[in-house]
């Protein structure tokens, strides 16, 4: 390469033409760069900085259009559950107030069975009273009767009368 003979009586002649034939390619590829190839990249810069920006704003868009969606739903959710809770209170007092009504119906039927039973073994208890009284005076006059050789009914019944009266019986 003769540019490289530095060292060679000739070189004055190519050293000088090289730095022309430099500062000419490189005045050449300046004006081809400037005026075709850094347009195009400064195009295809501005198309993808453009793209970027756009789809950030679409990405902050659906940020937005999430968020709202996210808040519609949990406001549905406290929503939800606040009917929930309600129709679970409404329905436990409903259920308390059929199972009271329902204790209150069988405890009336209760007190009013156990008011007839009350009155049956009243009854029953007079009758056998009654029949106490009876057997008593009957007994009674019985042993009156043995012992004295008679007996006068009406004071036996008295006698006995007093002495169930006296034992709290009567």
């Amino acid at each position: 390469m003769p540019q490289l003979a530095f060292g060679h009586p000739e070189q004055g002649r190519y050293l000088i033409a090289s730095v022309v034939w430099l500062l000419i390619i490189f005045a050449l590829m300046y004006v081809i760069m400037a005026q075709v190839a850094l347009p195009r990249v400064a195009s295809v810069l501005e198309e993808r900085r453009a793209r970027i920006e756009g789809d950030l704003e679409q990405a902050q868009a659906a940020k937005l259009r999430a968020d709202a969606a996210l808040a519609e739903h949990q406001a549905a959710t406290v929503k939800a559950r606040a009917e929930a809770q309600a129709s679970i209170a409404g329905a436990t007092q409903q259920a308390q107030s059929e199972a009271a009504a329902k204790a209150e119906a069988l405890n009336a039927r209760l007190n009013a069975q156990i008011g007839d039973a009350e009155r049956r073994i009243a009854a029953s208890r007079d009758s056998a009273m009654g029949a106490l009284r009876s057997v008593a005076a009957d007994a009674a006059e019985a042993l009156v009767a043995r012992l004295t050789g008679g007996a006068d009914r009406g004071q036996v019944e008295q006698a006995v009368g007093a002495e169930l009266a006296a034992r709290g019986r009567a």
